[in-house]
């Protein structure tokens, strides 16, 4: 609250101030380059394409309208209200929660240790992209075998016969030369050192981005939010001149009704929208509770929302247009080029410039854009983290120069956590993660229960008024029945039905990883979602009185927190103009 502003240990030793966005443009920049990330890009389309096309809009747009939107709102609502950390305002809101606080946590651990790996190699592409001539477009260098083969070549290869056992520059490419990979996550192999100094370059990159807090990371998304979107646009402008671009476009967006029976395309739908939206993991939180009490947070979420969504949509647009065109040039399905996650960054999609005039050009700017969508999420990620630190631990870490040594102490710590990630063998430890410890069963735990925290223990009614005098808006009635109903049910729906259509994880959907390793990927998913539990049960334990009187406690909101934010703005100008009198 105000008294933040003036925290002080002693007589000489003062704590910096906790700090606010510089503008509102800051703000809606820095949430932007947070939700708008690679998910957008190598994600959404390829589930629309494989889940019947423009049919898959339907359960997609029914989870954004009762999960979405509500859950976004709801965590912008958190941190503007409480201006606090992920951890810190539940302690404020429902302290038996705060165990949810502590899961999210876990999970931007596991993502800032992961994530940043896709940045390291685009960058590696993006130095390859300055050859004359692209290494992943021919089969006559060091790392081809005998089974590659050019289709650009097929002409000129006319006496050969049997193409069925062949690989294509690009993804020897990719598996031989960039990844080394190796037989199986058993077989970790060495370090790829060429990788090693990309992260290392990527890392530096990210802590300059956010050291000074909200004042560095506000002046950065001014660049890595709204440049991707310059490359987005040129793509999807040359994408569309293409021939065959528009085969691309139907394919993807073509409806197959029937898709819409098979629970499998619903729980893909509403994993898509909390992952895109970066829901349960309190990364709106934090970055809300550096707005002024009075901001429009009703507004900015629904902006925010739909700035996402159409993104993502848009993106399809660019990529399948490129890959109708790639498959035109080669005479095959479109369905066999198509591919997701890394298999379209790094292995279809330069395999499809390649096929451009200008390649390099090309390339340079598919890579400049996956490069800055993945360094804004990046940064934003290790700023809800170090910030949730700090407000944890406000009079140890904000002394000066405190901050700076955390966060690097962090980035050093994900680092050296990573190194297994960038041996031979790392692509399958980089997929348990993603797979198990950053999506899916762990974020829709998280959302149940944060739905359940707010809607029934805080109180809807309480949130509705609160916002309203936050900012003077009455927002849809509509929002209350999800919060309280709508959200917690159909996220606990998704949740039962991911767990009981479970499918095992898969590489190359040939590879099959041993018993141990899915093990460990459960484990990595329970380390993060037993936290709410755990923390419930700690806390009920340890809480005087009866078990009644304990959850009657940790069930409200804290009693200390008695400020309205009406009456904190009216203090806060009237602290502005006191400071303003005494310096005049």
């Amino acid at each position: 609250m105000v008294s933040k502003k003036c925290l002080t240990l002693d007589k000489d030793t003062k704590l910096e101030e906790r700090g606010h966005w510089g503008s509102k443009v800051e703000f809606l920049l820095a949430m932007a380059g947070n939700v708008v990330g690679l998910g957008n890009v190598w994600r959404f389309p390829y589930l629309c394409y494989k889940n019947g096309g423009g049919a898959f809009l339907v359960p997609y747009l029914v989870f954004l309208m009762t999960c979405g939107v509500p859950l976004f709102l709801l965590e912008s609502f958190m941190g503007q209200y409480t201006q606090e950390g992920c951890i810190t305002c539940w302690k404020k809101l429902c302290p038996l929660a705060e165990g949810i606080g502590y899961g999210g946590q876990v999970i931007l651990f596991y993502g800032c240790t992961t994530y940043i790996i896709i940045e390291a190699w685009g960058l590696l592409y993006l130095t390859f992209s300055f050859s004359p001539t692209l290494p992943w477009t021919t089969c006559n260098n060091d790392w081809n075998t005998d089974k590659c083969f050019d289709a650009s070549m097929q002409n000129e290869s006319s006496g050969r016969t049997n193409w069925t056992n062949t690989t294509s520059p690009s993804t020897e490419f990719w598996e031989r030369r960039v990844l080394a990979i190796s037989g199986g996550i058993e077989e970790l192999g060495s370090i790829r050192w060429e990788v090693m100094l990309c992260l290392i370059v990527v890392w530096v990159i990210c802590y300059f981005c956010i050291w000074k807090g909200v004042k560095s990371t506000g002046k950065a998304v001014y660049f890595t939010a709204t440049f991707p979107y310059v490359m987005l646009f040129a793509l999807l402008v040359r994408g569309l001149s293409l021939p065959g671009a528009w085969e691309g476009v139907v394919f993807y967006l073509l409806p197959d009704p029937s898709r819409l029976t098979d629970p499998q395309v619903w729980m893909e739908a509403g994993t898509q929208i909390l992952y895109s939206y970066s829901l349960g993991v309190g990364s709106l939180t934090v970055l809300s509770s550096y707005n002024s009490p009075s901001n429009n947070c009703y507004k900015d979420s629904l902006s925010l929302c739909f700035l996402n969504g159409c993104t993502s949509f848009v993106a399809g647009f660019a990529v399948f247009s490129v890959l109708g065109f790639m498959a035109h040039e080669q005479g095959v399905p479109i369905a066999d080029v198509a591919e997701s996650g890394p298999g379209l960054a790094f292995i279809a999609y330069p395999k499809a410039v390649a096929l451009m005039p200008l390649p390099q050009l090309w390339a340079i700017c598919f890579f400049v854009m996956l490069i800055l969508l993945g360094v804004d999420t990046q940064f934003v990620a290790m700023e809800v983290v170090i910030t949730t630190i700090i407000d944890f631990f406000p009079n140890e870490m904000r002394k000066a120069g405190r901050r700076e040594r955390l966060l690097l102490c962090f980035c050093i710590l994900c680092f050296f956590c990573q190194l297994i990630i960038i041996t031979e063998g790392g692509m399958y430890v980089f997929q348990l993660f993603d797979y198990y410890a950053t999506y899916g069963a762990c974020i829709l735990f998280l959302v149940v229960f944060e739905s359940l925290a707010l809607g029934w223990s805080f109180g809807t009614d309480r949130v509705y008024e609160i916002m309203y005098d936050m900012t003077g808006v009455r927002i849809n009635p509509i929002f209350k029945i999800c919060w309280s109903y709508v959200t917690p049910l159909v996220s606990l729906g998704s949740l039962v039905c991911s767990l009981v259509w479970y499918k095992p994880l898969t590489y190359n959907r040939t590879y099959v990883y041993p018993d141990w390793a899915y093990v460990l990927g459960w484990g990595l998913s329970l380390s993060s979602m037993l936290l709410v539990p755990g923390w419930a049960l700690y806390k009920l334990v340890t809480t005087p009185g009866t078990l009644r009187q304990r959850l009657h406690l940790l069930c409200q909101p804290d009693p200390e927190y008695c400020l309205t934010p009406t009456k904190e703005v009216e203090l806060q100008q009237i602290f502005v103009k006191d400071h303003e009198s005494v310096t005049n």
